[in-house]
This record gives structure tokens, C-alpha cells and sequence, in this order.
């Protein structure tokens, strides 16, 4: 019998077809993500699962699920995916640790200029038909001459700093590892302590994973060293970010803008995360500017994400260790 694999979103053609040969593929063919109980009852028997960012496991759900051999996860960050539980319950977890960069670094670009030039406030204004001809309405802050500044220099955040070399901003950030100084001056960025980096930044961009020591690192207290009507934008995590805090910057006029892919929601492994955006900052149309999680969303990138989980997927079922395993169930420890 061919293992059962369960496909816990939509996939691309091309997903399908490099599964279907080794595999029964139960599939998710709407936009939505399945409600919890129906998933597991999909993975009750299932011999391995292709999950994705809205998606959690933990040690209740692989009790649940004694065949599961490999969970593929096509994303990086698998904080919504308890590892050590998979380990003890011998299920590789697998990711996908590239092809996001680009695709994250664009869309960070385009947040930069969006919220700071009234791109979607302007967009609206004249679909309403309030456009006669030029008017001095809409000023903003260009990014020539300012100052950006990166809170972590992964591979992201290097993408951003390479494409800021364009715009004549000076770009400071600060890592916890610094780059070498000839990688500096290639990048064209200047390290600097964090609260540097806070206290004179125009644009202010956290670039890190979700851990406890990142969560709500974007406090209350470090918005209010930011310098005044300085705009905040977020692509990496929703918690990295305080979003009762930005709240309270932007109604006292602190902050000019925020930004945001990515919101405290979504943080499923997070027992008090929040059941939706803060409503007062979707109220604040003029000062915010939000996507649905589109970091990734570039065509050949999703499909690339999703043919790598897939092999990581084939390569356990095929008695193998996943290339881009973070556990390994034969040492019993995490890589």
C-alpha cells in the first residue's frame, strides 16, 4: 500500500504530481485552513503530513496521530511546531530554509515606501473621485538620506540592506553576531549598538525569528526611544512586535506609520495570543498599512517551497534522514 500523506492547504500542479507516484495523497483543495479537529481526523492514520504556517502541532496531536512518520513543513520558522514532541514521537520535522529571502526582502521594499508615501491612502482618494488635479496633500518621507535601521542581519536582512543601496539611505543595524567589516562595506551598512539603532532610525525593521527572547522585543519603551514620527515595519514575526504598544504610539503621534505582514494572531504555539489584529489598528487606516502574510507569496518561490517539502517528505518515507530536518528521531536529540 502506498503511505497516506495529508496536504493540510492547496498545492501547486507540480506539488501534486512529484507526490502522487510514491503516495495517496489526501488533499485540501479550498483556501482555508482546516479546522483543527477535522485535520486530525485526516491524520489519524496518516503516514505523513505536509503542513504549513497557519498549521500547529504538539504533543496532543501526534498522540493522536501513532503512524505519522514525517511532518514536511513548508515554511523556516517552525515555532508553531513543537520539535522535541516530534522527536519523542519519532516524526522527523523537516523545513524549507531558503527561497523566502528574495520574495520577503520585496515585499519589505515595498512596505518602506507604501507606508511612508500614503501609498494606499492616495490610491483610495482618488477612486473616491476627490482627484481634481494637483494638490499639496499626501506628503511623506522618501527614503533618501534617511536612515533605515535592521534589528538582525540573517540572510533577510542582508537582502534588504543590498537593496537600500539604491535608495541613498544610510543603513545601520545590529546583530547579536556582526558581519565582517568587508561585509559591511559590500552591504554598504554600519553596525551599531541596539539602542543606536532605535534612537536614529527613521524606518525601523526587526528582522528575527520568534522566540521568548524576541517576543514583544518592539516593547512600549523601545518605540519610545524611536525617534518622533518614525515609522515601525514588520515581515519577520507578529510578536516580535507589541501591537498594544503601537497602538498607543501611533494614537499619541509617536509613530508616524506601521507596517505589517505579520501579526501576534497567528503565533499558535503562544497560549495567549490575541484571536485577531487588534482592532484599533485596523481602525487606523491613514497611519497603517497591512498584508496578509504575503512574505513568500511569489509564484516560483511558494512552488519551489513546496516541491523542497515534498522531497524532504519522500526522502523519510523512503527510510532516509529529510535534508532539511531540524531533529534527528535516530539520535533522539534536536539538531
Amino acid at each position: 500500500m502506498k503511505a497516506k500523506i495529508v496536504l493540510t492547504h492547496r498545492v501547486f500542479p507540480e506539488t501534486v504530481e512529484l507526490l502522487e507516484p510514491h503516495c495517496e495523497l489526501i488533499l485540501n483543495e479550498t483556501s482555508h485552513t482546516l479546522p483543527q479537529g477535522e485535520l486530525l481526523s485526516r491524520c489519524v492514520d496518516a503516514d505523513a503530513m505536509m503542513a504549513f504556517m497557519p498549521d500547529h502541532v504538539d504533543e496532543d496531536f501526534l498522540r493522536h496521530c501513532p503512524k505519522l512518520k514525517v511532518i514536511g513543513a513548508a515554511l523556516k520558522g517552525y515555532d508553531n511546531f513543537d520539535a522535541e514532541a516530534c522527536t519523542r514521537h519519532d516524526v522527523w520535522l523537516s523545513i524549507v530554509p531558503d527561497f523566502l529571502t528574495a520574495p520577503t526582502a520585496d515585499l519589505t521594499m515595498a512596505m518602506l515606501l507604501s507606508i511612508s508615501r500614503h501609498v494606499l491612502a492616495a490610491d483610495q482618494y482618488v477612486r473616491e473621485g476627490n482627484f481634481q488635479g494637483w494638490r499639496p496633500v499626501f506628503y511623506g518621507t522618501g527614503l533618501s538620506g534617511e536612515t533605515v535601521g535592521l534589528i538582525g542581519m540573517g540572510k533577510v536582512g542582508q537582502a534588504i540592506a543590498r537593496r537600500l543601496q539604491g535608495f541613498d539611505a544610510e543603513v545601520i543595524y545590529y546583530d547579536c553576531k556582526r558581519l565582517d567589516l568587508d561585509e559591511e562595506k559590500r552591504l554598504g551598512v554600519e553596525y551599531a549598538q541596539l539602542s543606536h539603532v532605535v534612537k536614529h532610525s527613521t524606518y525601523l525593521v526587526p528582522m528575527l525569528p520568534y522566540t521568548e527572547e524576541t517576543r514583544h522585543l518592539i516593547d512600549a519603551q523601545m518605540i519610545a526611544a524611536m525617534p518622533q514620527h518614525a515609522y515601525l515595519i514588520n515581515v519577520c514575526r507578529g510578536s516580535v512586535v507589541d501591537e498594544d504598544a503601537v497602538v498607543s504610539a501611533l494614537t499619541d503621534g509617536h509613530l508616524a506609520g506601521y507596517a505589517a505582514d505579520v501579526f501576534e494572531f497567528e503565533e499558535w504555539a503562544r497560549a495567549d495570543r490575541p484571536l485577531g489584529i487588534h482592532p484599533e489598528l485596523l481602525a487606523m487606516q491613514e497611519k497603517t498599512l497591512f498584508t496578509p502574510h504575503l512574505g513568500s507569496a511569489v509564484i516560483e518561490s511558494r512552488k519551489n517551497i513546496e516541491l523542497t517539502a515534498a522531497r524532504n517528505i519522500i526522502e523519510a518515507l523512503s527510510g532516509n534522514k529529510p535534508t532539511h530536518a531540524v531533529n534527528d528521531i535516530r539520535m533522539g536529540v534536536l539538531k
